[in-house]
């Protein structure tokens, strides 16, 4: 089947075509995007504001066309932090649902990391060990650690890029005392968290990083562009990070938006990704980290296809006919967003036959 994803994140509201089915690999076939930057739109109450909300409204009635001309046969739309955590969630909720029809199911930070752990799980494959997955967004940082495809820790912090940006970085270029108090921010927040990862022993096979802030810090660092494909081995050291925010600090935003990867709409938040991606590595003792292509969006989707019935099942082979809806459906067809420990990795024919 057609499946649209529609993630309305912090920067952007992100519509996402793919092809699939149970059992196989979904394939991309359109991508629609529009740059809101909600986590920078919050006023002074920490609300979004009506040209916000009005913004948002039109642009997911945008996306929804889009999916509709793409022949999407269900959408899966959900938010993160911007939503999430503004002061007048409810009300924006309500407003998009009246006015588009659709009805937003908001992610908790915990399943952003962990959807986007299950992402990386299924990329690299169980031969990858244990994985520390490392995600950068608008709104905030995702960890996620574990040997299975459901983690056995994850958090996630108030530390977005472009959250940080609006909060701590208001000039252009930015004055060195407000980045060496973000600084501070960004590796006193993390470090309260290092313990509680250490506790559940060993370290990390593998290491990960998601999200377009990786991606363009990556860019930055000599990377392959985007162009060269999906499966071209891109990776960030920690070494190319510590030579790079210094020169990151001196650069106007204009200057950065000459940089390889760098998009205008990125530009004046990826000085805040590189502090805080430059904090983790260097705080989980981090010195090199492989990109990953899939992240919250293909978590999201997998997550959808696993509760699907098998072929087999719908062919009546006994295995459990609950129907599937947005990110996922009880036994009696409500709709429930996916929780933190209830089987990522099940498939839809873990009850019954093996095979279903």
């Amino acid at each position: 089947m057609r499946l649209g994803v529609l993630d309305v994140g912090s920067n952007t509201v992100h519509l996402l075509v793919v092809d699939a089915h149970p059992g196989a690999r979904p394939l991309p076939a359109h991508s629609h995007k529009a740059e809101l930057r909600l986590a920078e739109l919050l006023d002074t109450d920490g609300a979004i504001g009506p040209q916000g909300v009005d913004r948002l409204v039109i642009t997911i009635g945008e996306a929804l066309e889009a999916a509709e001309d793409k022949g999407v046969e269900d959408v899966l739309p959900f938010a993160t932090s911007a939503v999430r955590e503004a002061a007048n969630a409810d009300a924006v909720l309500s407003r998009v649902e009246r006015e588009t029809g659709i009805s937003l199911t908001v992610l908790s930070g915990e399943e952003e990391a962990r959807l986007t752990f299950l992402a990386a799980r299924r990329w690299f494959g169980w031969s990858a060990g244990r994985l520390l997955v490392l995600d950068i967004g608008g709104g905030s940082l995702e960890i996620a650690y574990g040997l299975d495809e459901e983690p056995d820790k994850a958090v996630s912090l108030p530390l977005g890029a472009g959250r940080l940006t609006s909060l701590w970085l208001p000039g252009d270029p930015p004055d060195p005392a407000d980045v060496r108090s973000l600084r501070r921010h960004v590796r006193a927040t993390i470090a309260r968290t290092v313990g509680e990862f250490s506790r559940l022993g060993g370290g990390p096979d593998h290491v990960v990083g998601t999200s377009k802030t990786f991606k363009q810090l990556a860019r930055i660092a000599g990377a392959s562009r985007s162009a060269d494909g999906l499966y071209v081995q891109r990776g960030l050291s920690r070494a190319a990070l510590e030579e790079w925010v210094p020169k990151l600090v001196a650069m106007t935003e204009r200057d950065r938006c000459e940089l390889p990867g760098v998009s205008v709409g990125r530009a004046r938040q990826v000085l805040a990704g590189a502090l805080v991606a430059e904090a983790a590595m260097d705080l989980f003792e981090v010195a090199e980290l492989e990109i990953c292509p899939w992240a919250l969006r293909e978590g999201v989707i997998l997550r959808r296809l696993d509760r699907m019935p098998s072929v087999r099942a719908q062919r009546g082979a006994g295995c459990d006919r609950g129907t599937p809806s947005v990110l996922g459906a009880s036994d009696d067809g409500s709709t429930a967003a996916p929780r933190a420990g209830d089987g990522a990795s099940r498939s839809a024919g873990s009850v019954g036959s093996p095979f279903c």
